[in-house]
């Protein structure tokens, strides 16, 4: 994998308890649409979902968030709320837009009103989660499929640490001070890829 290129083809954008990702795919808007939206091949790039998974019903990622699907119009938006830990529910959008050459993917996570862990990680807190998901979205769209242990891999903690940078510069550009933003992703880093003895 290049990670240069793969952090480069994402567009990172923050707003006050929002990041909003955008990646393009060679691929045709409904079968970007499949992927996100149908059990089997949600497990193959994400997790394994379960649930009541229709409007109005409740879904649940394996080990992870859960919530209730609150939109999907098919196979442009599809809007659920987020549920993760003890955090304050918030809302995740995917948007689909058919584009010269593919489809536009674009997904905006709002509502992130934790100020203790804005304070402390930044956008790269709930960012470099969505990156890496964007990134298997694509391993999956090419017909490849996710290499077992890969995010243990030195790889992927090349990319979670490419992407907690980026996510910086997005912080930055936002409005917060180089110092505090680089200071962010640098524990956003530490997080996703502890030091090791």
């Amino acid at each position: 994998m290049d990670i240069a290129q793969e952090i480069n083809a994402i567009s990172r954008e923050v707003g006050g308890g929002t990041v909003l990702v955008r990646r393009g795919y060679v691929a045709e808007i409904e079968d970007v649409w499949a992927a996100c939206t149908e059990p089997d091949r949600v497990a193959q790039w994400f997790l394994p979902v379960s649930g009541d998974l229709r409007l109005g019903g409740h879904f649940q990622l394996e080990d992870n968030a859960g919530g209730t699907i609150l939109r999907c119009d098919r196979p442009r938006v599809l809007r659920v709320t987020w549920v993760f830990g003890g955090a304050p529910p918030s809302e995740v959008e995917v948007r689909l837009r058919k584009v010269d050459g593919g489809t536009l993917f674009e997904l905006e996570h709002s509502g992130l009103a934790e100020p203790a862990n804005w304070e402390q990680f930044g956008p790269g807190a709930v960012g470099v989660g969505w990156d890496l998901t964007i990134y298997g979205l694509g391993v999956h769209l090419a017909g490849m499929s996710n290499t077992p242990g890969w995010g243990e891999s030195d790889e992927a903690r090349n990319f979670m640490r490419a992407s907690s940078v980026a996510w910086g510069a997005a912080h930055e550009a936002f409005g917060e001070t180089h110092e505090r933003a680089t200071a962010a992703a640098q524990r956003t880093a530490a997080f996703y890829v502890p030091a090791t003895e």
